[in-house]
């Protein structure tokens, strides 16, 4: 039922239901925690159809087409919320950790990220500030865990702000699609990007469902 729930809400895993992302919100739904109109999109007139049919599926009732939906549910392309492009695979969090790890190049070498730190800035090419926490930093490549945006994190904390930065590298597990050889280049779409947007690189090492990409890029050709 959660995934079912999942599949219909907006994903943008912006944190405005007060949970971090689509997923968990559509586990509180399961387990009554919430209603959803705690998110603010499926209130709007472009979501009714899947505010509905999520009405339905925590009530036990069906839409039409509903069981084809779930048994074509592997076999469905993945594609951007935005953009619309096809993906090869969605990217989530390595087990226990909240989001993808991102690999970041500050564009400010004045910049001296720490351990611990929470960074505000905004990767080249894409229009979203975010928030992340720093988990290393080692050659001038600052590896974190997005943890924004700023009101998932409350107007006390403080932060960084590292202004314009280059993400060159993700890593995390292939939950949904096909995983890549070392190698290939790839689309994917990383599950905590709040656009929803198709991001490619190129596939340097893979193991399991474990996968690290590099060369990251917005403008997948």
């Amino acid at each position: 039922m959660k995934r079912q729930i999942y599949q219909q809400l907006p994903g943008f895993n912006c944190g405005e239901c007060g949970y971090t992302n689509c997923t968990r919100f559509a586990a509180a739904l399961v387990e009554g925690d919430v209603e959803t109109t705690g998110c603010p999109f499926l209130l709007q007139d472009r979501f009714k159809e899947s505010s509905e049919r999520v009405d339905e599926i925590l009530s036990g009732k069906t839409w039409e087409g509903a069981e084809d939906a779930i048994s074509t549910e592997e076999e469905a392309e993945i594609t951007g919320l935005i953009d619309h492009l096809a993906a090869d695979f969605v990217l989530a969090p390595l087990r226990g950790e909240p989001s993808c790890r991102e690999d970041l190049h500050p564009f400010d070498w004045a910049i001296h990220a720490e351990v611990g730190d929470i960074l505000r800035y905004r990767p080249w090419g894409c229009p979203i500030t975010h928030f992340a926490e720093v988990l290393a930093v080692a050659h001038g490549i600052v590896t974190v865990h997005v943890v924004g945006p700023l009101h998932r994190l409350g107007s006390e904390i403080a932060w960084k702000n590292v202004g314009l930065c280059m993400v060159v590298g993700f890593e995390g597990l292939v939950i949904r699609g096909d995983v890549p050889d070392v190698g290939a280049t790839v689309r994917f779409l990383p599950e905590h990007c709040m656009m929803g947007k198709v991001h490619s690189g190129v596939i340097v090492h893979s193991e399991g469902d474990r996968v690290r990409i590099e060369g990251i890029d917005l403008k997948v050709w």
